[in-house]
């Protein structure tokens, strides 16, 4: 009996550190907000900003409101919106993004989204890019954008 416990514990072992891992999902949680996957896209050298991304889902009963974001990687990081303006796609700082009740704010390629400004280096697809989100009710947490390839879709990550 002892010899299969002997034998079986790297498989345990195994198990659970992989189970750990996918059962974070790269996601963080702050009282009722969960903010799954954030990541942002490679940049070509020499880029001076970068989009980051992520979805906000909020549990509670009451409304939040993303009101800014901050990174020791970028001079700034904007709150954004790119909408077509009579068949013209435009871009348009926001002063804040809404996280409804039971709802979610969707940052995505196209959408919503982070628009780091004056970043230190290019962010190369494998790097962790550290970000701070300040919510109006629920304060600020810190997270950290996984870097993607440069056509890194919303939703790619998930399986």
């Amino acid at each position: 009996m002892e010899g299969y416990i002997v034998k079986l514990f790297p498989i345990a072992l195994a198990a659970l550190c992989c189970g750990s891992g996918i059962a974070s999902a790269h996601n963080y949680r702050l009282n009722t907000l969960t903010i799954d996957h954030p990541f942002a896209r490679a940049t070509p050298p020499g880029a001076k900003s970068g989009g980051a991304f992520l979805v906000v889902d909020n549990a509670g009963k009451v409304p939040d409101r993303l009101l800014r974001a901050s990174s020791p990687a970028a001079g700034a990081v904007e709150l954004h919106q790119m909408a077509m303006d009579n068949g013209i796609m435009k871009m348009r700082a926001l002063s804040a993004m809404d996280v409804p009740p039971g709802g979610r704010l969707e940052l995505k390629p196209g959408g919503f989204h982070l628009m780091m400004i004056d970043i230190k280096q290019p962010f190369k697809t494998g790097d962790h890019v550290p970000l701070t989100l300040t919510f109006e009710k629920a304060g600020s947490i810190d997270v950290v954008l996984e870097v993607e390839s440069m056509g890194a879709a919303a939703g790619a990550h998930k399986p």
